[in-house]
């Protein structure tokens, strides 16, 4: 079971291991990662593992919306079933 992560906000030092530490912290797995920042705007995508999360997949949303929220930036985590579903022509 995978899920896509993305995050958007304001660049600053440290998003990426703040967010990575937030996935470790549940038991989420970073499978791959990309980042980039357009003109001060920080954007990352990861596509984590969930199977050995150590609170429900509903936690593991509402603690990396909440990571976000404390530091300016967008967090949202969706269920790769739900994604491909939404990117299936």
């Amino acid at each position: 079971m995978k899920a896509v992560v993305s995050v958007i906000g304001r660049d600053s030092v440290g998003i990426i291991a703040k967010v990575s530490a937030g996935c470790a912290e549940c038991g989420a797995n970073i499978l791959d990662i990309s980042q980039t920042v357009l003109n001060q705007y920080f954007t990352m995508i990861m596509i984590v593992d969930i199977r050995n999360l150590t609170i429900s997949f509903d936690g593991f949303v509402d603690r990396m919306a909440a990571l976000g929220r404390n530091d300016g930036l967008d967090i949202h985590v969706m269920h790769e079933d739900i994604f491909n579903s939404m990117h299936r022509i």
